[in-house]
């Protein structure tokens, strides 16, 4: 990758994330909040389960950087390297957050709206996958890999311009969702229906693109 620092950084934000459970667990009760249904209902789980998302950080860092290495396009990887460093260490800070608001609403239950957090964690997720899907190049490994973009740089091209506009939009959407009354009847179905179709948009184009591609040649 083009940022030595910047997979240095990711490697950190993963041991911090497996540090910081470690030290804490000792203090942390017999059970801790591991899901928020839709009502409200909280589900507990072991406190040694602090360790699964904790513990995530780590292997998928030796992921980020295995899986470029062994995919048929990695020469790709070269032209997107900045872009493909920051997503590593974008996903690292989302554990971390979500590692936070277990932690959080172990100590302080209450303090955080968890469908909030949940929205506008998810949002910016998409809303920074939005800017830089566009500069994606082929591969196997990272993108909207469907049959049909897989198989055409020009259809890998218009998909990915695409989905950057649907990811964006639909990151900027999923942030309004998190401030809006939350009663899990409206605003939910809303935000899934978003993210669906942001997800689904370019794939049906891919192949519609695909298809226009074949009749010309």
């Amino acid at each position: 990758m083009k940022n030595p620092k910047l997979r240095i950084l990711t490697y950190l934000l993963a041991a911090a994330g497996l540090l910081l459970a470690a030290v804490i667990y000792p203090r942390l009760p017999q059970e801790i909040p591991t899901h928020w249904d839709l009502d409200g209902t909280v589900t507990y789980s072991g406190r040694h389960m602090i360790f699964l998302t904790s513990g995530t950080g780590l292997p998928l860092a030796v992921l980020f950087d295995l899986l470029p290495k062994i995919d048929p396009r990695r020469q790709n990887y070269q032209k997107f390297g900045r872009y493909y460093d920051l997503f590593c260490v974008f996903m690292e800070v989302f554990l971390l957050a979500i590692n936070g608001i277990t932690l959080t609403e172990t100590f302080r239950p209450g303090t955080i709206s968890v469908p909030m957090a949940v929205m506008l964690g998810i949002g910016l997720l998409f809303l920074f996958l939005g800017n830089i899907m566009p500069k994606i190049k082929s591969n196997f490994y990272m993108g909207i890999k469907t049959p049909w973009t897989i198989s055409s740089e020009e259809v890998w091209r218009r998909t990915h311009r695409l989905g950057g506009k649907c990811f964006f939009a639909a990151g900027f959407l999923s942030i309004i969702c998190a401030f809006l009354p939350f009663d899990g009847t409206i605003v939910f179905p809303v935000y899934m229906v978003v993210i669906l179709a942001a997800c689904l948009i370019p794939g049906i184009m891919s192949y519609v693109w695909w298809r226009q591609e074949q009749r010309k040649s």
